[in-house]
């Protein structure tokens, strides 16, 4: 019997066109735009200027706090300017656009293909490095790695989870970096075990990437202490409590993080960027991003550097179809529509999804009937039909009483309500209210 999660979940089409297709390196672009804020926290703050010359890996943006994370620059070439520029939110933010000469990288950066497994770094130093590295959180939450391996005083981990889940129709980065890059994940996983002083670790794989597992299970058997784990294939798995949850059947309790029962969960993507940065010095600029939908000449997975427009990697696997709906940020369950293809990739862009008209087009939202689906699927334990009234109602202490910030946007509940009512829209809407309330209370 194959392990998930204990409450909620949907099973939605899963559409992995793009499953088993190589890696490419896409091309550098001729021009990039580098927003300041890719993660979670308080927004870099720039450390070059206009006409500034740069080179591959060299720090543009320096983290302004604990929670924020640098920038590095993901090309050579000359600082064009620092303006707004519109983003995946749909929202105008700072970035630093570089015009691109050449593909010079800092010296510092280990370019060979070597595979490096000895561990010299202690783990404080490991610590720092993942700081200086600016690596998040790549399944698309982007919270700073560094962070989650600071253990706050008094809590203790004993057991780190890597979420190779990808659960996520049509997303492949995550399976298809596993099947190329396995044995450095393995490496990576040692050394966040090392960093965080425990001597087991999970990898949680779900059952519909039966080859990943393979490989997987066969590489640990090298390494002491990592266990694969296959999932039954239930959404959404890869969020950080449902993970916890299906692996050691420990309860993240509502408000509180995962370190809270011991656990520290962090992304496939993210341990690789981790390999890269402690072995090799070399930051996060670039990552692996899926291009796929059902009407896409050439579903792909793409080694892109940050900053590179939509566009270019849309063209690449084959360009826009002419019956092209929407061009989703993410997958679409969770992910968002973009206004502009020319917003650029940044460290959270896990996928770009193009979707067709047909199945692009919200139907009409009808009246609630009160059937609980949307109850039954929560795997929050939520009541969102209630939620979205209070939140289009403005009852905010409603909405905070009903802990509508436990929410992790799944989006399950809008994909099963019969009544297409836009529950997640409103519930992200209420979400963002309640959270500034929440804030200004501890000012």
């Amino acid at each position: 019997m194959l392990k998930t999660f204990s409450l909620g979940g949907v099973h939605p089409e899963e559409n992995k066109f793009s499953a088993g297709k190589k890696i490419e390196v896409l091309p550098v672009p001729e021009q990039v735009s580098v927003p300041i804020a890719q993660h979670i926290g308080a927004p870099s703050e720039p450390v070059v200027k206009k006409g500034d010359e740069v080179m591959v890996g060299q720090l543009i943006a320096k983290s302004t706090g604990f929670v924020s994370a640098n920038i590095h620059s993901p090309v050579s070439g000359k600082v064009f300017k620092i303006d707004d520029v519109l983003d995946a939110s749909g929202y105008k933010r700072k970035a630093i656009i570089i015009k691109v000469e050449g593909d010079e990288w800092d010296e510092s950066i280990n370019r060979s293909d070597d595979l490096i497994t000895d561990i010299t770094l202690s783990p404080e130093e490991i610590i720092k490095r993942v700081g200086e590295a600016g690596i998040v959180g790549l399944g698309g939450a982007t919270f700073p790695a560094h962070v989650k391996l600071s253990v706050p005083p008094g809590k203790k981990c004993d057991i780190l989870i890597l979420n190779a889940v990808e659960c996520e129709p049509y997303l492949t980065a995550d399976h298809q970096l596993m099947m190329e890059k396995g044995e450095e994940i393995m490496v990576g996983t040692q050394i966040l075990m090392k960093a965080l002083n425990v001597d087991k670790a999970v990898i949680g794989i779900e059952n519909n990437k039966p080859d990943a597992i393979a490989h997987m299970s066969q590489l640990a058997t090298k390494y002491s202490g990592i266990t694969i784990e296959p999932l039954k294939v239930q959404y959404p798995q890869g969020g950080e409590k449902q993970l916890i949850d299906a692996c050691t059947k420990r309860q993240v309790p509502s408000g509180k993080l995962p370190i809270e029962v011991g656990a520290v969960v962090q992304n496939v993507g993210t341990t690789y960027a981790v390999y890269e940065a402690v072995q090799k010095n070399k930051p996060l600029f670039e990552r692996v991003v899926t291009v796929t939908g059902k009407s896409v000449s050439k579903p792909s997975n793409f080694m892109a550097r940050v900053g590179t427009p939509v566009s270019q990697l849309v063209d690449a696997a084959g360009g826009l179809p002419e019956d092209t709906g929407k061009v989703i940020g993410g997958g679409p369950m969770m992910g968002k529509a973009l206004s502009n293809i020319e917003v650029p990739i940044t460290k959270g862009s896990s996928g770009i999804l193009i979707m067709p008209e047909k199945i692009a087009t919200r139907k009409p939202v009808e009246n609630c009937i009160r059937c609980g689906k949307c109850v039954s699927v929560c795997p929050m334990g939520l009541s969102p039909y209630l939620l979205m009234t209070v939140s289009d109602k403005s009852v905010w202490d409603r909405a905070e009483e009903e802990k509508i910030m436990d929410c992790i946007e799944c989006g399950s509940c809008s994909f099963t309500c019969p009544a297409n009512r836009p529950l997640l829209d409103y519930i992200r809407l209420g979400k963002g209210k309640v959270g500034q309330i929440m804030r200004s209370r501890t000012k």
